[in-house]
Order: structure tokens, then sequence, then C-alpha cells
């Protein structure tokens, strides 16, 4: 049996997968795949720089950019699905679409997502192919944090995850995501690729001396150690109710959810101010007065709002104030002239202790195909539909802004998976005090929750602002400015926090300069590797 190889050559096959691949293809899957166990909840990062240093080497090999991009583009496919394996778990949460539609729609957005190292290997090889090792790596790792920083905005969208986050450290430590404040995490992508490329580079040349360093530098920096933290002066009580996506879904279950997780906010015997923080969907009741009495009764027996906000102010007490999770309604006129709703807001809706309203925020980033269905005229018709129950879509709120609290501080609010989008989690006019993240992880499965916890960590570290998680199964959590998690729930625990709200940094240079900061690295980068190249030309001329 014969293959071929990515030139077009013959090489012995040991299998049909050979055959149709070739073994550098067939090794850029197995590499890709592999790297993704760098990620949490595994975390084993050498993994994944083990995974980078062959795909460099791949690139490099590759004899046109044509055959380059498709070994990146296989390693990013296999990359990208065991890392984002979680999302498949979403489907089996809802009863219109067969759940195993999931394990086809993980790998085909992953065709998609893996376009962008694709970009990165073709690019890099055409710049860079005859050119020194390092020369060639430290292009490949600009183009990567420029084609990772694309990933995060276009079509939406989808960053989840980036490759610097298996650099980040445990609990108790950031590891090499402290350099965040000055590199911001598209950067620290880079960095990875950097670290790896060193490790080619020293094996090929078999460099013993410089690989033990390499490996010595980046076994060190993995144990960067966190420092000392003062205390804060804002008292919180951070709730997870441990509510699944059944009893989330089921109104029969809206009053006893009700009750549970008021028992968890009752006001300890203290005077001082105190922040109270629900979940995602922590809130069935519509709190806004004006809907359609039918909307009110669909979701509580009680068709009153105030009521509604009136019990929450009694839950909580005096001298504090509730972020929760809620959903407000866009009502508009029909075609027949009914009064109805016309789309939905997921929101975080502050309520003081009167149980006015303090603030409210709007999900900009909304999930597709979870909150809105894409393309409905073309995909409603074929059967497809929403994982989050409902008919109406929800709509994108302005983008981050700050709600200032008085004495309970400036809140800055990332709704769910908001907070992995890097450089856009904040209103950098008014930098808030804290980031609110509240989500419903309940839809994550075993991956999802501990990558959504780092990726938290990461807009901490990188924005210099503590973030507070409060999730309706977990993992929730209180992470200081360093990216070290205080205090945490884990998954399925039913109980809550109680503590002081970590104090923020002053700002940092990626929360003044957001993600031109890691552009800026990258075309540092580019610049080197022109220079270098200048260099070892004339010195080859002489």
């Amino acid at each position: 049996m014969v293959g071929q190889s990515d030139s077009g050559a013959e090489t012995p096959a040991s299998s049909w997968l050979d055959k149709v691949l070739g073994w550098r293809r067939l090794t850029a899957l197995v590499a890709g795949a592999i790297g993704a166990v760098g990620y949490p909840p595994l975390g084993l990062w050498p993994a994944t720089l083990a995974s980078i240093a062959v795909l460099i080497w791949l690139v490099r090999d590759a004899p046109r950019w044509k055959a380059a991009a498709m070994r990146g583009w296989l390693f990013g496919v296999a990359h990208l699905t065991i890392a984002n394996n979680w999302i498949a778990t979403a489907f089996t949460h809802q009863s219109e679409m067969p759940a195993f539609l999931g394990w086809i729609a993980v790998p085909l957005l992953c065709l998609y997502l893996a376009i962008y190292p694709a970009l990165a290997s073709a690019l890099t090889h055409r710049l860079a192919a005859s050119k020194a090792v390092p020369v060639f790596v430290a292009v490949f790792a600009a183009l990567w944090i420029v084609t990772e920083w694309l990933r995060s905005w276009v079509f939406t969208g989808y960053p989840w995850p980036p490759l610097g986050l298996a650099l980040l450290g445990p609990f108790d430590r950031p590891g090499w995501a402290a350099v965040l404040p000055f590199t911001g995490t598209y950067a620290l992508s880079g960095l990875a690729v950097l670290f790896a490329g060193a490790i080619l580079w020293a094996l090929g040349g078999r460099r013993w001396l410089a690989l033990a360093g390499t490996a010595a530098v980046v076994i060190a920096g993995s144990f960067w150690p966190a420092g000392e933290e003062r205390e804060g002066t804002l008292r919180y009580t951070l709730v997870q109710p441990n509510f699944d996506q059944a009893t989330l879904n089921d109104p029969r279950q809206y009053e006893p959810s009700f009750l549970t997780i008021a028992a968890f906010s009752v006001r300890e015997q203290t005077d001082e101010p105190r922040l109270v923080l629900w979940p995602e969907s922590a809130l069935p009741d519509y709190l806004r007065p004006g809907y359609p009495l039918r909307y009110y009764v669909a979701t509580t027996a009680r068709a009153d709002p105030e009521f509604a906000r009136q019990r929450v102010a009694d839950v909580i007490g005096e001298n504090s104030l509730l972020l929760t999770g809620a959903t407000d309604l866009e009502i508009g006129t029909d075609e027949t002239g009914r009064e109805r709703a016309l789309g939905a807001y997921n929101v975080v809706t502050a309520l003081d202790d009167q149980g006015d309203f303090a603030g409210s925020y709007s999900k900009a980033h909304l999930v597709p195909y979870g909150e809105y269905l894409a393309l409905r005229w073309l995909l409603e018709p074929l059967g497809a539909s929403r994982l989050v129950a409902g008919t109406i879509d929800f709509i994108p709120g302005p983008g981050p802004r700050t709600l200032e609290l008085g004495e309970y501080g400036d809140a800055g609010i990332q709704i769910c998976y908001e907070i992995v989008f890097s450089g856009q989690v904040t209103d950098r006019r008014n930098r808030p005090d804290y980031i609110f993240n509240p989500s419903n992880d309940g839809w994550f499965g075993a991956w999802g929750p501990p990558q959504h916890l780092a990726q938290a960590r990461l807009r901490a570290i990188e924005e210099g602002l503590p973030v507070l998680r409060s999730t309706t199964t977990g993992i929730s959590a209180v992470i200081d400015a360093r990216g070290v998690v205080r205090r945490s729930l884990g998954a399925q625990e039913r109980d809550k926090l109680d503590g002081f709200v970590p104090p923020a940094h002053a700002p940092t240079w990626f929360a003044r300069a957001g993600n031109w900061l890691p552009l800026g690295w990258a075309f540092l980068l580019m610049f080197g590797a022109l220079i270098a190249s200048v260099i070892a030309t004339r010195r080859a001329a002489r």
C-alpha cells in the first residue's frame, strides 16, 4: 500500500488513513489532539508546548505554502475539537434536536476555527521558510498573535481557548500568565510559540545546554509566585445554588428554587454594606413593569414585578445590594397589532435594599445558536432551534459598561462567556473596581467550567481587576487582581462564599492599551526577525 505526502511523492503507508492523509498530515492531527490536554481540566502544559514544536517543524518542512496551510489546518481541527468538546454537552440539555448533533457540530465549528492556525502556518512559510529556525519561529509567533486576535472578533469572534491558556498556573499562582499586564493574552500565546520553537531549535541542533536552559526557564516561570495581596473592604455574599438545566427550565421549580437561593442570601448581623451576587438564570421573574400580563403569569403566579423586587429586598436585608442574572423583554406590536415580546435581553440587574433598580447591564456577546438562531429563516424550517429554552431571540446590548453603585463600588459586568474576550471586558473610559461574571455553566460538561474559570483568571491579571464568578452549578470563585483564586465552590456544590472583594490594582499596560499591546509585540517580533535576516544575509555575502 502506498500513500502520498504533501509534496505529491509516494511514501510507504501502513493504513487507509495514512493513504488518505500522508504521515505528515496524520502527525499534524495527532499533535493537535495531544496539545489540547494542556488546558484545564488536565493542565498537562508540556504536551501543548511539544505539540506546537511539532507543528513548527511540520510547517517549516512543508514543500509549499499550501502544504503548510493544510498541516496547520489539520492541527487546528484536532486541537480545537478536543479543547471544545464540552460544547457537545449543551445538546443534551434540549429536546428539539437529537443530542448526537453536538458531536457533529463541534468538529464542524472547528473546521472553520482551524482556518486561523492554517493562515499563520501558510504566511509563515511564505515569509520565512528559507530562514534560520529562530527567525522562522519569531515570524510564526508574531502571526499566531495576529491570527488568534482575528479569531476573537471576525464573525462575532470565538477565542476559546487561546494557546496561552496552557501557561496559566494553578489556583494559588499565575505561572507565566503573570506577564499578562505587559503582554495581553494573545501575546502570551506568542510566548508559548517562542518556548516551543526554542525547544525545537535546541533539539534539532543537539544543543543540550540550550535545551536544559530553556526547560529550566519554562518550568521556573510556571512556579511564578503570586506575592502578597492586601484585603478589601467591601463585603460580599456569593451564591452557587446548584440548579441544573432541568430545574431552571421547570416552572414547578421556580418557587422552590427562589427559596433555596434566598436561604443562602440572608443578612448576617452586621451593618456594613454588603454585595450579594446571584448567577445567570437565577431569577425567572420579570422584574420590570409594563409587560403584558401573560408574561408575568408565565413565570410566577404573582403578576406583580413590584412584589418580586420587594421580596428580593426582604431577603437581602438592609445595607445590601443584589446583582443578579435576569431577563428583560423588548415589547412591541406584531403584524396583527397585538402587543408581544419581540426579543429579550440577558441582563444583570442591580436591586437595592428597597427593591429599587440601581442599574442594569445587557449582555453584548450573545452565543450563536444558543441565545439566538443565526439564519433563522433558513434553519428553522429544517428543524434547527436554539439551545436555550424559548422561541424569541435575545438582543445584544451595547457592550462593556460600568455600573456606578455608590458605596458598593463601580461594577464591570460580563455575563457568562463574555469574559473570554480579551480586551473587551471593561469600559476603558470608566474603569470599574471589580468585574462580576455571573454564568450558567450547567451546559458546559466536564471540560467547560474549568476552562471558563481559567479564562476569567486571565482577564483579572490582564486588567488588574478582581473577578467574582457566581455560577448555577460551579465553578464559582473569587479571583484577585493577580489571578489567584482566593475562594471557590466546585462543580455541583450548593453553598455560598462570604468575604471581602479583593482590591483592584493600578491600571495595567493592557488596561490602558487593550489589544494594541499584543499587536505591538507581534510587530516587534516581525521587525526583529527582519533585522536578523538582514544581518544573516550580509554575513553570508562576505
